[in-house]
């Protein structure tokens, strides 16, 4: 399934719960190995992998776990250019345009 700004907030943790099993499980590793190596309860890995809410921190230690820090870096970029964004700051740039009107103290 692929996310977009469409996709409801239920639906992409339960897509990412997938996803984390589905790579979990290409790994080679069971719940109870991985909740072990990334030093979260056997049960936060389960509500996790089936799509309930849960805290920010234990995605962090799974991500880690599975060698995949490089992946929150993708997520939130230090730097991020939005065509929206560029498109914002370029019409509150405003540039002053000769008139050729020439006022009396500035004539030669």
């Amino acid at each position: 399934m692929k996310i977009d700004t469409l996709t409801p907030d239920t639906e992409m943790l339960k897509e990412l719960g997938e996803r984390l099993a589905r790579i979990r499980k290409q790994q080679r590793l069971s719940q109870t190995e991985l909740a072990q190596e990334a030093g979260v309860g056997v049960a936060t890995l389960r509500r996790i992998e089936g799509g309930q809410d849960s805290q920010l921190v234990s995605w962090l230690k799974l991500l880690r776990a599975l060698g995949m820090t490089t992946a929150i870096d993708s997520l939130l970029p230090e730097e991020f250019s939005s065509p929206m964004a560029e498109v914002r700051g370029a019409a509150r740039k405003r540039t002053k345009t000769p008139t050729g009107i020439v006022w009396g103290d500035e004539a030669p």
